[in-house]
């Protein structure tokens, strides 16, 4: 089976939707710009622009992250994760290795469950990966499973560490990153209403 980006996932649909770049952009509040990056050139940026894409398009996040659907339970095996990668936020995987820039991995642990409402990651954070805080619809809930994580959260920061966790609402604007000068892995869940 063939693999899709989400580029092509969101060209799939527009097409199939008789959809403009232009009117995707007023519908979701998503700059023409930033889509054609994503269509074109390959560019993942953070969450927020990809689910309120997802929204205007009336489907889940999921459907533009994956590569084929699963009805009844998945199991994603502990290999099967470590080579997984999903997404890097912010530009490629290949122009991401060539130039040495580092963001966070996403790596889906159930990318083929048919009709989820629920997105989990095991998210690989580098200790110099930046990211502009985000908004959007849902929930998440993070789980610090090695390192120190600084979660930013409107105008509260705090450190969380290996085993400590977080739920909070999405639509406040937050942000995760490295709290100091060592790489962080840590479980997320990401829940966004129909």
């Amino acid at each position: 089976m063939a693999a899709y980006t989400t580029g092509e996932h969101i060209i799939a649909l527009r097409n199939t939707y008789s959809i403009s770049r232009e009117i995707l952009a007023e519908r979701s509040g998503v700059s023409v710009e930033l889509i054609t990056r994503i269509e074109e050139a390959g560019h993942i940026p953070d969450l927020a622009p990809l689910i309120k894409i997802a929204r205007a398009l009336g489907v889940r996040l999921g459907t533009l992250l994956d590569d084929h659907e699963i009805l009844g339970p998945v199991i994603t095996r502990a290999e099967k994760v470590a080579a997984s990668a999903r997404f890097v936020t912010g530009m490629p995987e290949k122009i991401q290795a060539q130039n040495g820039h580092h963001g966070l991995c996403f790596q889906a642990l159930a990318a083929d469950k048919n009709g989820r409402h629920m997105e989990p990651f095991i998210i690989d954070i580098q200790a110099d990966a930046q990211q502009d805080k985000t908004a959007h619809e849902g929930e998440e809930f993070i789980h610090v499973i090695e390192g120190n994580l600084r979660m930013e959260y409107g105008v509260v920061s705090d450190v969380l560490k290996a085993g400590d966790s977080v739920y909070y609402d999405s639509i406040v604007p937050h942000r995760v990153i490295s709290a100091d000068s060592n790489p962080v892995r840590i479980l997320a869940v990401i829940y966004t209403p129909v």
